[in-house]
């Protein structure tokens, strides 16, 4: 009978992974209480919401320290974590969302543009506060060129010439030079990756949906892009709901998408029955339910009837889970015409 059981078991449920790593769901920020600026700001009263809600949930942040130790040793994500990050430095930031973090010692990457802080924008912070946010113990500087320009549009030796300012710009103000780096605008190619890594960068953020495993790839990780759209409260409760796929590989490779390969259908293969995956995806500049081709219980096509539009081609999979969880993945397309 036993045996019976065992057998039923494996018959049933085949790809079924008794070793699922959950992950780590990546919030990302930029402005708090600028309100002029609604796709990239969050209010103060939404950023001590998500900060409340984090702490009702019981999940932990993980240090970016712990966080590239796990991903470069390949250390699966037992246990699920917040991760916090901070794109572009702006001085809003500093004088709204960091006094808290200070007092809650919450951990957190800020990646930094260095042009405006060279050119004391009033919008961004000094380098002094640069500094001070180093030397708290708490925050970790990555980084995030010197300009923060479309790169998916320049040629490939102006995006080096950029980094490599970025990088006398970090050896003089800072001393060191950083290891992480977030791609601007979240977008990025091949090439571009190619070259970011020849920087020494370990790890690479970009800013598409969906939570970071040991099965993503560590030069485009995917974070969750928050402003007062995206933010509200609902969606980020269910945000903190949020762990990986068991993902084994996805096809094509390619992120750049033009006039010759746009659309592309994207085949995903995971170690897992994905038997109820729901996606969406905005080609044809509108969300919609995407076409699911399913191959086997674990491997399944998505099927694009309309191109992308220019810049960002996303697409979003999840699927219910234990615990009242979603397996949440997310894919972006750089898009030109």
């Amino acid at each position: 009978m036993k045996k019976l059981i065992i057998f039923l078991i494996i018959f049933l449920y085949p790809l079924q992974s008794v070793s699922d790593e959950l992950g780590v769901i990546s919030l990302m920020y930029h402005r708090v209480g600028e309100g002029k600026y609604p796709s990239t700001n969050v209010s103060i009263e939404m950023f001590q919401q998500h900060l409340k809600a984090i702490e009702v949930s019981g999940l932990k942040f993980i240090t970016p320290s712990k966080f590239k130790e796990h991903i470069l040793e390949g250390k699966k994500f037992k246990q699920r974590y917040i991760l916090l990050t901070v794109d572009d430095s702006f001085k809003s930031f500093y004088e709204n969302a960091w006094p808290t973090l200070k007092e809650k010692k919450i951990p957190f990457i800020i990646f930094v543009n260095t042009r405006e802080i060279n050119s004391n924008h009033p919008n961004y912070m000094t380098w002094d506060q640069i500094r001070e946010l180093r030397d708290s113990g708490l925050v970790t500087i990555g980084g995030h060129s010197w300009s923060h320009e479309y790169f998916v549009d320049m040629k490939i030796d102006e995006v080096k010439k950029d980094i490599e300012k970025s990088h006398q710009d970090y050896l003089k103000e800072l001393k060191f030079i950083p290891d992480m780096y977030a791609h601007t605008f979240g977008e990025t190619s091949v090439d571009l990756i190619n070259l970011i890594k020849k920087f020494n960068y370990k790890i690479i953020f970009g800013q598409h949906s969906g939570v970071i495993s040991q099965n993503e790839n560590i030069y485009y990780l995917p974070r969750f892009s928050l402003n007062e759209n995206y933010g509200k409260l609902k969606r980020f409760k269910n945000i903190l709901r949020s762990r990986a796929f068991n993902l084994k590989s996805y096809e094509p490779k390619t992120i750049l998408l033009n006039s010759s390969n746009n659309p592309t259908n994207l085949k995903l293969i995971f170690n897992e029955n994905v038997k109820g995956i729901n996606c969406f995806d905005n080609s044809g500049g509108s969300w919609r339910n995407t076409k699911i081709n399913f191959k086997s219980s674990n491997e399944i096509e998505l099927i694009f009837d309309l191109p992308f539009k220019k810049r960002r081609g996303r697409v979003n999979c999840t699927l219910p889970a234990d615990g009242g969880l979603i397996k949440w993945f997310g894919y972006q397309y750089s898009v030109i015409n």
